[in-house]
């Protein structure tokens, strides 16, 4: 069955955007995923085609209305996770790339103004995501996120499955680093263990690595590794490299 995605938005020439080259692209044109875009704009129900209007309260900026929101999501809605970008909403991770991955698709709706009219939020049960501690212009860029980090985790999307179980933040950690040839570029030499031939001792010095530089760079994503019983791989001898 083909993974769908539906994208509401203001801006439906932003898609797909980056999603039509690469991997993403490429799945898509072999049918693995669909992408819809729709204009929140078809929805408005007067002669100016207006979507938002001024917040109750008073403050700054406009809002996107609920009507018109509304309408929108009941023209798509058909048991998929629906969504609502904003930077309000709790951060996105790997585990809920997944999640919709498993699933038969998202339907996406882009913030834009001071926000959405919490009314609609509420009455469909939307799930609000941001995509980092930062404020953009609205919610197509994070939408594209979104999906990219969703699409290649569909099954046939990537080449070897490995690369999806190994890369970052699939075990709670970063990744370890990669090398390639040549062996000694500018004298800086590749780890001696990757070019040993021992498939142990290389996978636990990618284990080490991957715990060292989590520990290093993200001590909060550490905390919670820490937290669920995993330790730090004590040194290790490495063999020399092959002749």
């Amino acid at each position: 069955m083909t993974w769908r995605a539906t994208v509401l938005t203001l801006f439906p020439d932003m898609f797909p955007g980056p999603l039509g080259y690469s991997l993403a692209g490429r799945a898509q044109a072999v049918g693995l995923w669909s992408l819809e875009a729709t204009d929140l704009r078809a929805f408005a129900t007067d002669r100016h085609r207006s979507v938002d209007d001024t917040p109750f309260g008073g403050g700054a900026g406009m809002v996107l209305r609920a009507d018109v929101a509304d309408a929108a999501l009941a023209s798509v809605a058909d048991g998929r996770p629906m969504v609502a970008l904003t930077p309000r909403g709790r951060a996105f991770t790997q585990a809920d790339a997944r999640r919709l991955a498993a699933g038969p698709g998202a339907i996406l709706l882009c913030g834009r103004y001071e926000g959405i009219d919490q009314r609609v939020i509420d009455a469909r049960g939307l799930e609000e995501i941001s995509i980092g501690d930062y404020v953009l212009s609205g919610g197509e860029p994070a939408a594209l996120v979104l999906l990219d980090a969703a699409v290649r985790l569909l099954p046939g999307v990537m080449g070897a499955q490995e690369s999806a179980e190994e890369e970052s933040f699939s075990a709670g950690l970063l990744e370890y680093p990669h090398y390639t040839r040549p062996a000694d570029w500018q004298g800086r030499h590749v780890p001696e263990v990757l070019l040993s031939g021992n498939h142990a001792a290389i996978a636990a010095w990618r284990r080490a690595e991957a715990e060292r530089i989590t520990r290093t760079r993200r001590p909060d994503l550490w905390a919670v590794h820490s937290s669920q019983g995993h330790s730090p791989r004590p040194p290790i001898a490495f063999p020399p490299a092959a002749p």
